[in-house]
């Protein structure tokens, strides 16, 4: 047996590490334990080379081999190993980042094989015996009876299970057991039943889900592309039970984490015994682990998540489903900045399989992709048993509002009240106003640690950043000039729900945003109430902007809407239109056909009249033409180098640095100057960045894979990231 193991470990090194490990048991995809330095780690074996660059005398042992089978299959490791050299981001991060937290961490008997087994008495116990209200208990069990052993690392997971395991040693329901490779055999795929009948699909959802089914066992991207209530949903849970009537398992990617639990409860309504694992972060590590475990063996044949989901190992993936597609909350933000959506495609071509993205209004870069033929276009042009929603505009150069409402909007909101009605007012601005200013000097309630405001909330007297999370109490008087009269200015949900209850005295409302959900089960207790139609009127964020159904809701009036055409985003208008469209799509579910207000200074503005219009293709050719003429994505490929210091000179000059790196590399590649970032300052570190862009997506790749290598040999005070195919700058 060769005596090398190549292993990724999660440090900021673009390389991997070479040991020396005679264990036959050190497949590729498992953990195991080795030095690096003065400290232990955890990390994966990614190959077993024949020979190392490392001389025999340096070469360390591994201490222990932590799986005796592979965590994570050669499908997985091949997608992570695109990602980490698409994305310019060390192998070994990326790898470990498909792990769940809890099989990354070292603890005290990782150095231990095996695990824990149940005791002939632990055998003959069942959840009913156990206390009611012990679910830590309850879910340790389970783990025990779906895992021979259950390895060192889920069991002690959480110090919830530590303190269950404890207790299940006192009561000898558990011992310590090796782990028999020759009982490592894969769990075997459970037949499935679809269960209950499906409601029946009118022509064009029955013509997209044919065009899904028909794909089967080959790579096909299609892009469905359905009016807000068109019935997209139906159209993913057809196709499903294809594929599950084929044995196949089916990844289905959502934006944001609440939108599971309404997914959720739909497919276990339709699929009920099918198993259903849901990925989030708001999950406990022991429960998170459980459901990892559940997907990459089989027990779980759907599988439902977040962003980070698109890595979940899935031995019988046979499609994959990317709701809202257009989302940016498929692009992770910080450290490893991937693109689910755009790796679920990828994941799909290396396995051979389709991957339906659905969307209301889908991303230019999708909607190219479905024009030119690279995708297949589906379309659901009409509403399920209700026709698309009135939209129309109030003009504020003729209507004066008073904290933010216009009369037309409360007469219309009076107008739903009277009639048994619901409504929404949406605004996307937390808190009670963005803003707190002295009319005598000037003074703002500015950050101290960011180049932004600090937002009023005015219920807890409190001065709050949206961004680093500072916060102070509202002065008593101005602290420059100390006059008193400090007053608010702009809105938040918080003041619009003061006014309407004033306006509404006798109105049932009910405010929606993050810090009104912020409650575990809160947000859940809310959709009860506004489905009972115990709420009257609704203000939200874009919290309710999304894959929500209020069939009594029938008015929508939006504020503040103009803001986002202030930005100088090339993509905010993009942005606007889709968030626009999915907050215009909650009004009208039922038998009442819904009506839409938007509240602007610019009636006439192209991306009003296209709203009212309901013409996304019109609307996304014309935002494609512009694209084109000024050359930005999606006809160039971008990526950006952002850095960050305590000074911003420090990080603009790391960038000036970088750009001269980049020089012998940049043939075909447009390197513009080092800029400040567009929030210069956040949590007290200054920022800065730095635009590179090629008409060819390989030629960048090219680039990056040099530059990125020259930045790393590189020593600065400024910590630096890469960022490819940037969508906030």
């Amino acid at each position: 047996m060769n005596p090398l193991i190549r292993v990724a470990l999660d440090v900021p090194l673009p390389q991997l590490f070479d040991y020396r490990c005679a264990d036959a048991a050190a497949v590729v995809g498992a953990r195991v334990l080795v030095p690096f330095g003065r400290r232990r780690m955890i990390g994966v074996v990614v190959e077993r080379p024949g020979k190392s660059d490392v001389t025999e005398d340096r070469l360390k042992a591994v201490q222990r081999v932590l799986d005796r089978k592979p965590l994570l299959d050669h499908d997985t490791l091949r997608l992570l190993r695109f990602a980490a050299d698409y994305y310019a981001y060390p192998l070994g991060a990326v790898v470990m980042t498909a792990l769940p937290a809890a099989l990354r961490r070292v603890l005290k008997r990782d150095g231990m094989p095996g695990g824990w087994t149940l005791s002939p008495a632990g055998r003959s116990l069942t959840a009913t015996l156990l206390p009611a209200r012990a679910r830590t208990q309850q879910l340790l069990l389970e783990k025990l009876q779906a895992s021979t052993p259950l390895p060192h690392a889920e069991a002690a997971a959480t110090p919830a299970l530590r303190k269950a395991l404890h207790a299940f040693r006192a009561a000898g329901w558990v011992v310590e057991s090796e782990l028999d490779p020759a009982t490592a055999a894969e769990t075997a795929m459970p037949k499935v039943d679809v269960g209950a009948a499906a409601p029946a699909l009118n022509t064009e959802q029955a013509a997209a889900v044919g065009a899904t089914v028909a794909a089967f066992g080959r790579f096909q991207p299609l892009l469905l592309r359905g009016l807000t209530g068109s019935g997209k949903t139906e159209v993913y849970l057809h196709a499903a039970a294809a594929a599950l009537q084929q044995g196949l398992q089916v990844l289905v990617l959502v934006p944001e984490i609440a939108l599971t639990p309404q997914f959720e409860m739909l497919v276990r309504a339709r699929f009920p015994g099918v198993g259903l694992a849901t990925l989030h972060s708001n999950l406990a590590e022991g429960e998170r682990v459980q459901r990892w475990q559940d997907a990459r063996e089989g027990r779980a044949r759907i599988v439902l998540g977040t962003r980070l989901s698109v890595f979940v190992p899935l031995p019988q993936l046979g499609l994959i489903v990317v709701d809202e597609e257009h989302d940016s909350s498929f692009k992770q933000g910080e450290g490893f900045r991937y693109s689910a959506r755009d790796l679920a495609v990828v994941r799909a071509s290396q396995r051979g399989i389709p991957v339906l993205l659905g969307s209301a209004t889908p991303s230019l870069e999708s909607w190219r992709n479905a024009t030119e033929g690279r995708y297949r276009l589906l379309e659901l042009r009409q509403r399920i048993h209700a026709a698309p929603p009135y939209i129309d505009c109030i003009d504020l150069r003729q209507h004066k509002t008073e904290d933010g409402l216009s009369p037309p909007l409360l007469k219309a909101l009076r107008d739903r009240l009277a009639a048994g009605e619901q409504s929404l007012v949406f605004i996307n601005r937390r808190g009670y106003a963005p803003v707190l200013i002295c009319d005598s000097c000037g003074w703002l309630s500015d950050c101290p640690r960011c180049s932004a405001r600090l937002v009023l909330h005015q219920r807890e007297r409190r001065l709050r950043c949206h961004h680093c999370g500072h916060e102070r109490a509202v002065p008593t008087a101005c602290p420059d000039c100390g006059d008193a009269d400090l007053a608010p200015l702009g809105q938040g949900t918080q003041r619009v729900e003061t006014a309407l209850i004033q306006h509404f005295p006798k109105a049932r409302i009910l405010r929606i945003d993050r810090d009104s959900t912020h409650a575990k089960q809160a947000w859940s207790d809310m959709r009860d109430r506004i489905r009972k139609r115990d709420i009257d009127i609704l203000v939200g964020t874009q919290i309710l902007a999304k894959g929500h159904d209020f069939p009594h809701l029938n008015l929508v009036g939006i504020l503040n809407a103009d803001s986002m055409l202030y930005s100088c985003d090339f993509r905010a208008a993009e942005r606007l239109y889709a968030l626009l469209t999915q907050v215009a799509g909650r009004a009208g579910r039922g038998t009442t056909r819904g009506q839409v207000l938007v509240q602007t200074q610019f009636p006439d503005h192209p991306l009003y009249q296209a709203m009212q219009a309901q013409d996304f293709a019109a609307y996304a050719q014309a935002q494609l033409e512009e694209r084109r003429s000024a050359g930005f994505p999606p006809y160039v490929h971008q990526a950006l180098l952002r850095a960050e210091a305590p000074k911003l000179d420090t990080a603009l000059d790391f960038l000036a640095a970088a750009a001269r790196a980049a020089a012998p590399h940049a043939d075909g590649i447009t390197v513009y100057d080092p800029v400040p970032a567009g929030m210069m300052r956040r949590a007290g570190r200054e920022r800065a960045q730095l635009l590179v862009q090629c008409a060819s997506r390989a030629r960048l790749r090219e680039f990056l894979g040099h530059w990125r290598q020259a930045l790393a040999a590189r020593s600065s005070r400024a910590r630096w990231s890469l960022d490819v195919d940037p969508l906030d700058f």
